[in-house]
């Protein structure tokens, strides 16, 4: 996680600078600021601009906040930029003695709940988590989606999930893929599994990449992001015109275009505008590969002599979609039209409940 951190005080600056190296030694990338005439003593960066732009800044480049100071002091400062929870970084406050940690926005999606575990184990602070399915012990949809690297389709059905549980009502669990771990109780799982002889319920979560996948009236279905588009194209090709042709096969399949995790080509495409305009359109990470690591894929592809002679491989989009899916399955084999191939390959994968 990307984590800025902030204090206010010298004691605050010092734990400040505890935090800061003991969640760099878990890998995490910090920055850590504190008032100027602290900075030097505390081994932080300057804070040099007022605090609302400080959030500001940071509300859109960070994964996490961590105040050092008092809780008012946090909510003034990012009041402003709460939006919604399926955006907003996550925000902790540890008061400068080491009290209390307290997990004070997007606990669950933005992973301020173990965020603030993290920070007591560092610290010795008594961790302040009040969402409620963890109060209450009882399984966090949204939780489990970020685990898992899933996109909530429906926020008003993860809703409903959430109270059924808490009002101690079953909620249904199927999966188009492989399950590891143990379905809570809670859950009627599909095969028979988890709650088992417990009445059938009306709403439930469907693992899927289909968005027509419905088990009960109110299903809420979480998308894995592990589809891979393989993208060939003629030199300047629109990126609307591409767009155009990859929504429509995603549209075949009723995958949606959420479930694309990265999208790849042959490197002479590395630099092709139509391919990268689109990538960014949809936020979708690009991947090129030269023409002999895609003679190297192993597999059966539909060969083009064109191809073959402009590229020097025989297949590019298949190549690249299956390479990129680590060797993943071909579930859509070269589509062409209007100057575009794509191809759409799964990565293997399972869900797991931790």
């Amino acid at each position: 996680m990307k984590l800025s951190l902030i204090s206010f005080t010298r004691q605050g600056g010092l734990l400040c600078q505890t935090l800061f190296y003991g969640l760099l030694r878990q890998g995490h990338d910090c920055e850590g600021f504190c008032m100027p005439k602290y900075a030097e003593e505390c081994g932080l960066s300057p804070l040099t601009e007022p605090l609302r732009e400080w959030c500001g800044r940071r509300f859109s480049q960070a994964d996490a906040l961590i105040f050092v100071g008092a809780c008012g002091i946090a909510v003034r400062g990012i009041a402003p930029f709460v939006e919604d929870k399926r955006k907003d970084p996550a925000v902790a406050v540890v008061d400068e003695k080491a009290g209390f940690v307290i997990s004070l926005l997007s606990g669950h999606i933005g992973g301020a709940n173990e965020l603030t575990l993290k920070i007591a184990e560092l610290t010795g602070a008594q961790p302040v988590v009040t969402t409620a399915t963890d109060v209450n012990g009882l399984f966090a949809v949204d939780v489990f989606a970020r685990q898992n690297g899933m996109v909530i389709e429906n926020m008003a059905y993860a809703k409903k999930v959430s109270a059924a549980l808490l009002d101690g009502e079953p909620a249904g669990f199927a999966s188009d893929f492989p399950v590891q771990g143990e379905i809570p109780p809670e859950l009627v799982g599909n095969a028979g599994t988890g709650a088992g002889e417990k009445q059938q319920p009306a709403l439930g979560i469907a693992v899927t990449l289909h968005e027509t996948t419905s088990p009960w009236p109110f299903t809420l279905r979480l998308y894995p992001r592990i589809v891979v588009l393989g993208i060939g194209c003629r030199k300047g090709t629109l990126a609307e015109r591409i767009e155009e042709k990859a929504l429509e096969i995603l549209e075949r399949h009723r995958i949606p275009v959420c479930c694309v995790c990265q999208a790849a080509s042959i490197d002479l495409k590395k630099e092709e505008p139509g391919i990268l305009a689109f990538c960014r359109k949809y936020g979708i990470p690009y991947q090129t590969y030269s023409g002999e690591e895609l003679k190297g894929v192993q597999g059966n592809f539909s060969p083009s002599v064109f191809v073959a002679s402009v590229t020097g491989v025989d297949n590019v989009c298949e190549r690249a979609a299956v390479l990129a899916a680590g060797q993943g399955t071909l579930i859509q084999n070269k589509y062409a039209g209007d100057g575009v191939t794509i191809a759409l390959a799964v990565k293997k994968w399972s869900v797991r409940f931790e």
